[in-house]
């Protein structure tokens, strides 16, 4: 019998590998600002390249991947990911140009965490593993673990090392996905349908529900990175902490409360109903962001921006598992559009919010206050898709 013990832990360490790439860089941005001179407008450039590169590479594989195959693109995914890491230790010293150098990093470990997002779920979906919604959700959280790990990893490293020892950490990084094309090159691999029988895009696009499960991935990638991003700086302007415990107050406390979530399901999802669990995570998100942007004690509004992360934690996969019952010949094609509307969501939701709270005179609260609408909208489809789901029984 195939190992297919082998395959999870495979796709584990590549929701690891992406939590690393999506992590890393954003401890080093002040670092980068002062050491090569690079203004605070082009260091925001670096997640836009960052996610709007995953947006590409989500594209690519709705049209491509299933005729290169799952593991000649897995396998290249670890490896753009190692490569892209250790770049960004050397290619900024080598380039006259810092900025490039960092630029190209981003690019090519994004490539490699686009492909690992889009990948990982269906081969996992494949794999002859009962209750695949606990499987989802538990794969899922491995993002959640890696996140914490890195943050904590990098700070701790930070205070021992010091920050200028941030390109032997960029290196040691590297070692996970490096390790991981090992794991992917060998390990047993499926498909969900076989070559040319899955679902066109124009297909997925003609069905209504499709839709719907669409816009609730753009709503969760905003719900989440909304806040995730913006936790740390809340921490620091709403109760004057300092940068290091603003990053484990913030973004490492809601990376640990959206792990905890998909790992509550992981284990018992089999005793759940994924739609009420979904339906009471809307609720309680939607409580959350009101508790951050209106409520007048700080503590309370930092303990809004933690509970957040327990209540986006299973929209993402959980939508993934819905969809793939609904649409089983949905193929690759179906987890690039879902991946894509995720990082869409990802990539607006942060700066709508930042962009306010600016305009509002640096009060993250009025920011807070305006991203409330991707929850209530996330709330809404979230009723909307259970309603499709009691119809058809």
């Amino acid at each position: 019998m195939p190992n297919y013990q082998k395959t999870k832990r495979a796709c584990y360490m590549g929701f690891i590998t992406q939590a690393i790439a999506a992590n890393f860089a954003p401890l080093l941005f002040l670092k980068f600002h002062t050491d090569y001179h690079i203004s605070l407008g082009n260091i925001a450039l670096i997640s836009t390249c960052f996610f709007f590169t995953q947006l590409l590479v989500d594209l690519f594989c709705a049209r491509f991947v299933d005729k290169i195959g799952y593991r000649v693109c897995i396998v290249t995914s670890e490896i753009s990911s190692a490569l892209g890491l250790v770049g960004l230790a050397f290619l900024p010293e080598i380039l006259p140009d810092p900025f490039m150098g960092i630029i190209i990093s981003v690019i090519v470990y994004a490539v490699g965490s686009g492909l690992i997002e889009v990948l990982c779920s269906p081969i996992m979906e494949a794999c002859p593993f009962e209750n695949k919604e606990a499987t989802m959700s538990l794969l899922h959280s491995f993002y959640c673990w890696g996140s914490v790990g890195t943050i904590a990893v990098s700070t701790l490293f930070f205070a021992v090392f010091g920050m200028d020892s941030w390109k032997w950490l960029a290196v040691l990084w590297a070692i996970v996905p490096a390790v991981n094309v090992y794991n992917f090159a060998t390990c047993p691999i499926e498909h969900l349908v076989d070559e040319g029988e899955g679902m066109k895009i124009r297909e997925l696009f003609r069905k209504p529900v499709f839709w719907i499960a669409v816009c609730l991935m753009v709503c969760s990638g905003a719900s989440e990175l909304s806040m995730s991003q913006w936790a740390s700086a809340y921490a620091e302007a709403a109760l004057g902490l300092s940068k290091t415990i603003g990053d484990l107050a913030g973004p490492c406390m809601f990376a640990i409360t959206m792990g905890i979530s998909r790992m509550i399901f992981g284990k018992y999802g089999d005793k759940m109903d994924l739609m009420k669990f979904m339906a009471g995570s809307g609720i309680l998100c939607v409580f959350c962001y009101l508790l951050a942007s209106l409520s007048s004690n700080p503590a309370a509004g930092l303990i809004g921006c933690i509970v957040c992360g327990f209540s986006v934690g299973i929209m993402w996969p959980g939508t993934i598992s819905i969809s793939s019952k609904k649409f089983p010949a949905g193929g690759t094609a179906m987890f690039a559009l879902l991946a894509m509307a995720g990082d869409l969501g990802g990539s607006i939701g942060p700066g709508i919010v930042g962009r306010v709270t600016q305009n509002a005179g640096d009060n993250i609260r009025v920011g807070m206050g305006v991203g409330l609408i991707f929850p209530v909208v996330l709330l809404v489809m979230v009723f909307l898709l259970k309603k499709v789901k009691v119809e058809e029984k």
